[in-house]
Protein backbone atom coordinates (compact mmCIF):
# COMPACT_ATOMS: atom_id res chain seq x y z
CA UNK A 1 0.00 0.00 0.00
CA UNK A 2 1.15 3.75 -0.93
CA UNK A 3 0.33 6.44 1.03
CA UNK A 4 1.71 9.79 -0.89
CA UNK A 5 0.98 13.18 0.95
CA UNK A 6 3.56 16.44 0.60
CA UNK A 7 6.91 16.07 2.37
CA UNK A 8 5.80 17.73 5.18
CA UNK A 9 3.67 14.22 5.64
CA UNK A 10 -0.45 13.45 4.77
CA UNK A 11 -3.37 13.71 6.53
CA UNK A 12 -4.35 11.26 9.19
CA UNK A 13 -7.86 10.64 7.63
CA UNK A 14 -5.92 10.05 4.16
CA UNK A 15 -4.08 7.36 5.89
CA UNK A 16 -7.21 5.42 7.52
CA UNK A 17 -8.68 5.78 4.17
CA UNK A 18 -5.83 4.28 2.15
CA UNK A 19 -6.21 1.32 4.49
CA UNK A 20 -10.16 1.50 4.19
CA UNK A 21 -9.29 1.48 0.03
CA UNK A 22 -6.86 -1.47 0.09
CA UNK A 23 -9.41 -3.93 2.25
CA UNK A 24 -12.17 -3.22 -0.25
CA UNK A 25 -9.82 -3.91 -3.14
CA UNK A 26 -8.74 -7.09 -1.47
CA UNK A 27 -12.32 -8.29 -0.85
CA UNK A 28 -13.36 -7.20 -4.73
CA UNK A 29 -10.34 -9.24 -5.51
CA UNK A 30 -11.19 -12.21 -3.37
CA UNK A 31 -15.13 -12.46 -5.29
CA UNK A 32 -15.77 -15.86 -6.46
CA UNK A 33 -12.55 -17.79 -4.11
CA UNK A 34 -13.39 -20.52 -2.75
CA UNK A 35 -11.13 -19.57 0.67
CA UNK A 36 -12.65 -16.64 2.91
CA UNK A 37 -10.83 -14.60 5.42
CA UNK A 38 -12.50 -12.38 7.77
CA UNK A 39 -10.76 -9.21 8.77
CA UNK A 40 -10.00 -8.94 12.49
CA UNK A 41 -8.97 -5.82 14.06
CA UNK A 42 -6.04 -3.76 12.28
CA UNK A 43 -3.39 -1.90 14.47
CA UNK A 44 -1.85 0.96 13.26
CA UNK A 45 0.50 3.50 14.72
CA UNK A 46 1.93 6.54 13.33
CA UNK A 47 3.65 9.05 14.24
CA UNK A 48 1.84 12.45 13.61
CA UNK A 49 2.59 15.87 14.05
CA UNK A 50 -0.25 18.39 15.18
CA UNK A 51 -0.60 21.59 13.12
CA UNK A 52 -2.81 24.55 13.76
CA UNK A 53 -4.42 25.47 10.34
CA UNK A 54 -6.94 28.35 10.26
CA UNK A 55 -9.15 26.71 7.61
CA UNK A 56 -9.93 24.05 9.69
CA UNK A 57 -12.78 24.16 12.20
CA UNK A 58 -11.39 23.71 15.74
CA UNK A 59 -7.72 24.83 14.09
CA UNK A 60 -6.13 21.69 14.28
CA UNK A 61 -4.99 18.57 12.04
CA UNK A 62 -3.18 15.63 12.55
CA UNK A 63 -0.54 14.52 9.74
CA UNK A 64 1.09 11.43 9.36
CA UNK A 65 5.17 11.87 9.03
CA UNK A 66 7.73 9.71 7.50
CA UNK A 67 10.63 8.64 9.98
CA UNK A 68 12.63 11.00 7.78
CA UNK A 69 10.42 14.03 8.09
CA UNK A 70 10.66 13.03 12.10
CA UNK A 71 14.19 12.98 12.58
CA UNK A 72 14.57 16.94 10.32
CA UNK A 73 11.67 18.25 12.41
CA UNK A 74 13.67 20.28 14.41
CA UNK A 75 11.56 22.40 16.80
CA UNK A 76 8.26 20.79 15.78
CA UNK A 77 6.70 18.25 18.17
CA UNK A 78 5.73 14.65 16.89
CA UNK A 79 3.35 12.01 18.81
CA UNK A 80 2.85 8.73 18.80
CA UNK A 81 -1.06 7.29 17.59
CA UNK A 82 -2.20 3.82 18.05
CA UNK A 83 -5.63 3.22 16.48
CA UNK A 84 -6.69 -0.39 16.48
CA UNK A 85 -10.20 -0.42 13.62
CA UNK A 86 -12.46 -3.65 13.09
CA UNK A 87 -13.80 -3.47 9.79
CA UNK A 88 -17.29 -3.75 9.16
CA UNK A 89 -19.90 -3.69 6.46
CA UNK A 90 -22.33 -0.53 6.57
CA UNK A 91 -24.54 -3.10 7.89
CA UNK A 92 -22.77 -4.28 11.09
CA UNK A 93 -21.49 -7.11 8.75
CA UNK A 94 -18.08 -8.69 9.43
CA UNK A 95 -15.91 -7.28 6.17
CA UNK A 96 -14.90 -10.80 4.55
CA UNK A 97 -12.11 -10.90 1.65
CA UNK A 98 -13.74 -13.91 -0.15
CA UNK A 99 -16.91 -14.60 -2.46
CA UNK A 100 -20.11 -15.85 -1.27
CA UNK A 101 -20.75 -18.86 0.69
CA UNK A 102 -18.94 -20.97 3.08
CA UNK A 103 -15.19 -22.39 2.69
CA UNK A 104 -14.28 -25.33 2.84
CA UNK A 105 -10.87 -25.82 4.65
CA UNK A 106 -10.76 -29.57 4.75
CA UNK A 107 -7.53 -29.68 2.48
CA UNK A 108 -5.62 -26.61 4.56
CA UNK A 109 -4.61 -29.69 7.44
CA UNK A 110 -2.48 -31.40 4.96
CA UNK A 111 -0.46 -27.96 3.35
CA UNK A 112 1.81 -27.68 7.23
CA UNK A 113 2.20 -24.30 8.87
CA UNK A 114 1.70 -21.38 7.19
Amino acid sequence: MEITGSAGGIELAAAVQAVRDELLRAAAQGAGSDMVFQVGPIQLEFTVELRADARVRGGIKAFVVSGEADAGAGRTRTHRVALTLEPRRATGDPLLISGEGEADASGLAAAGPL
